[in-house]
């Protein structure tokens, strides 16, 4: 008898660790989906979403939040990678989210912050700003934004920064992603949609994060930092940054 329970123990937890889908799996699944575009899948190979959020440490059962989804291009991946066991949380630029996505089957479980902001010209052309804000929810294991912080200028970025602090968890993650501009180089309209890496993790820092690490995953040795990122010769191959930070856990 105790042999039988001891190999029906054995075969159960065997079926488990079968029906396990691993987070990787589950993206890769996503990125197959009919609801993404063929431009969308197209820029997989450019943007390597499985590596990228590996890096990030995104995990199944993790509670997300994607700031400034945009289109929704990786919103489209994190859904259903965490649609069992995590959550995903979306906040701010999140109207082709609310009007085109959450209505797709499987994508019902995202839940959208509308925190009360004035998006404001900021101190240089075509730079957005916001006064200081609070997500309205906290108690998130991670927050990534993708090609984001550039489009606003610093009192903007430490807003959201200091937004984001409080609304992470004690050890929660932060990751960003952005397109890369050089060091102390002034600002023009031909590099205004990069963002000086070395300024982000100073403001983060200042922010009262934690720099964990950096990641070349997304470095493009023949970008030369010199053009607008839209431009045909640097569309789909900028060089950008991969930055992940953490909330200290005290």
């Amino acid at each position: 008898m105790r042999t039988f329970a001891i190999l029906f123990t054995l075969m159960m937890s065997s079926i488990c660790v079968a029906e396990d889908t691993s987070f990787e799996e589950r993206l890769k699944t996503a990125m197959e989906s009919d609801v993404r575009t063929p431009e969308e899948k197209e820029r997989d190979r450019n943007r390597r979403p499985v590596d990228t959020l590996k890096f990030l440490g995104i995990d199944s059962n993790m509670k997300v939040l994607e700031l400034i989804p945009g289109g929704g291009w990786y919103t489209k991946l994190l859904a259903p990678a965490l649609y069992e066991d995590g959550e995903l949380f979306v906040a701010i630029g999140t109207t082709r989210v609310k009007e085109r996505l959450i209505s797709e089957t499987g994508f019902d479980r995202i839940k959208i912050l509308e925190p009360k902001i004035e998006l404001k010209d900021g101190d240089k052309p075509r730079l957005r700003t916001v006064d200081s804000f609070e997500l309205g929810e906290s108690g998130f294991d991670a927050v990534v934004t993708f090609r984001n912080m550039h489009n606003f200028d610093a009192a903007g970025r430490n807003n959201i920064n200091d937004a984001v602090f409080k609304a992470l968890k004690p050890g929660g993650i932060y990751g960003v992603v952005d397109h890369t501009r050089r060091h102390m180089e002034p600002f023009t309209m031909e590099n205004r949609r990069r963002a000086d890496p070395v300024e982000i993790i100073k403001e983060l820092l200042d922010a009262g994060f934690e720099f964990v690490d950096y990641s070349d995953l997304h470095y493009r040795a023949d970008d030369e930092l010199r053009y607008e990122v839209g431009r045909k010769s640097v569309t789909g191959n900028s060089d950008r940054f991969t930055l992940l930070f953490r909330k200290p856990s005290s």
